[in-house]
C-alpha cells in the first residue's frame, strides 16, 4: 500500500515530473554531441603509396651523395693529415664524380627529371668540383707558393679555379635554358673533367712519389690552364651519341687494351692521369684540326646544321 501510494503521489506531483524530464534531456543531448564529435574525429584512410613520388628521391640521393663527398674532401684537405689525408680527399672527389655521372642517368631512366634536380645538381658541382678541388690543391701544392705585393699567389690561383668552375656552370645552364646546348660537345672543359685532372695528379703523387710537392710553379700553371679551358670556347666530346658499331668497336677495344696495358705496366693511379689527359688532349687536337670548320659553323648556323646532318661529317 505504501509503495502504491507513493507512486500515485509522484505521478500527481507536476514539479517532480518536470524535474525528472529536465534531468534526462541534457544527458540525451550530450550523448548525441559525443556521437557527432566521434564521427568527425574518426581517423581517415591513409593515401596509397605513390611510387612515382618516391622515385624522385633516387636521383636527388645521388646528388646529395656527391655533395657529401665534396664536403668530406674539404674536411680531409684541411685536417693537416699529410699525404694520407690528401689521398683520402682525392678519392672522395673521385666518388663524387661517380655519383654525379649517374644522377642524371637515373633521373632519365625513372623519368623523374625536374627543374629542382637541375638546380641542385649545379650547386653540387660547384661544391664537389669547384670549391673542394680548389681547397685540396691549395693545401696540397700551392700553400706558401709566393707572395707578391702581400698577395698569396697560391690562394689566388686556387680561387681562380673555383671561380672559373662557377662561371662554366652558369654558362652551361644559360645555354641549356635557351636551347643552344649540344648533346655531342661541351663548350669548354666540363668542371668534373678539370677536377678529375687535379684528383688524378694528387692520387698519383700520394701513392707513387710519396714526397712533399716541390714543383709548386708547375702545379700553379696546371691549375691556371684547367681554369682557362673551363671558360674557353674549346669543345670537348660528351660521348652521349656514342653507339657501338663496326667502325667504333675497334676503336673502343683499342682504347680499353691501351688502358689495361698501362695499368699493368704502370700503377693504376698513373693510368688515371693518362686517361684524363687523353680526354683533354682529344678536345684540344680536335679544336686545332677543325678550327676553320667550327668557325664557319659559328658564323653561319645554317651551314652548321647542314654539316651536322651530312653523313660522314665530323
Amino acid at each position: 500500500m505504501t509503495s502504491h501510494g507513493s507512486e500515485k503521489a509522484d505521478a500527481q506531483d507536476p514539479a517532480t515530473a518536470a524535474t525528472t524530464v529536465d534531468d534526462k534531456r541534457p544527458r540525451r543531448r550530450l550523448f548525441r554531441r559525443r556521437l557527432r564529435t566521434g564521427a568527425v574525429e574518426r581517423p581517415r584512410r591513409r593515401a596509397p603509396f605513390d611510387l612515382r613520388k618516391a622515385l624522385f628521391i633516387l636521383p636527388n640521393a645521388f646528388t646529395l651523395s656527391s655533395i657529401f663527398c665534396g664536403f668530406y674532401s674539404i674536411m680531409k684537405s684541411t685536417s693537416g693529415g699529410g699525404a694520407a689525408a690528401f689521398y683520402q680527399a682525392a678519392v672522395a672527389l673521385f666518388f663524387a664524380a661517380f655519383f654525379d655521372a649517374f644522377d642524371g642517368r637515373v633521373a632519365r631512366l625513372t623519368r623523374t627529371q625536374s627543374d629542382f634536380g637541375v638546380q641542385i645538381d649545379s650547386l653540387a658541382d660547384v661544391i664537389s668540383f669547384g670549391v673542394a678541388p680548389a681547397i685540396m690543391v691549395y693545401n696540397w701544392g700551392l700553400r706558401d707558393l709566393r707572395f707578391v705585393l702581400g698577395v698569396d699567389v697560391g690562394l689566388f690561383v686556387s680561387f681562380v679555379f673555383a671561380a672559373c668552375g662557377a662561371i662554366r656552370l652558369a654558362r652551361f645552364n644559360v645555354l641549356a635554358a635557351r636551347g643552344h646546348g649540344s648533346s655531342k660537345y661541351f663548350v669548354g672543359l666540363p668542371i668534373p673533367g678539370g677536377a678529375m685532372m687535379l684528383v688524378s695528379v694528387v692520387i698519383a703523387q700520394s701513392l707513387w712519389i710519396q714526397e712533399r710537392v716541390e714543383a709548386k710553379g708547375t702545379v700553379a700553371i696546371l691549375v691556371l690552364v684547367l681554369s682557362y679551358l673551363m671558360v674557353s670556347r674549346v669543345r670537348f666530346r660528351t660521348f652521349k651519341d656514342f653507339r657501338p658499331s663496326v667502325k667504333t668497336t675497334p676503336v673502343l677495344v683499342s682504347v680499353l687494351i691501351a688502358l689495361a696495358v698501362a695499368a699493368a705496366l704502370l700503377k693504376a693511379s698513373l693510368t688515371l692521369v693518362l686517361a684524363v689527359s687523353a680526354y683533354i688532349a682529344l678536345g684540344l687536337v680536335e679544336e686545332v684540326v677543325f678550327y676553320k670548320k667550327r668557325r664557319l659553323e659559328g658564323a653561319h648556323p645554317s651551314v652548321a646544321a647542314a654539316s651536322t646532318s651530312a653523313p660522314g661529317s665530323h
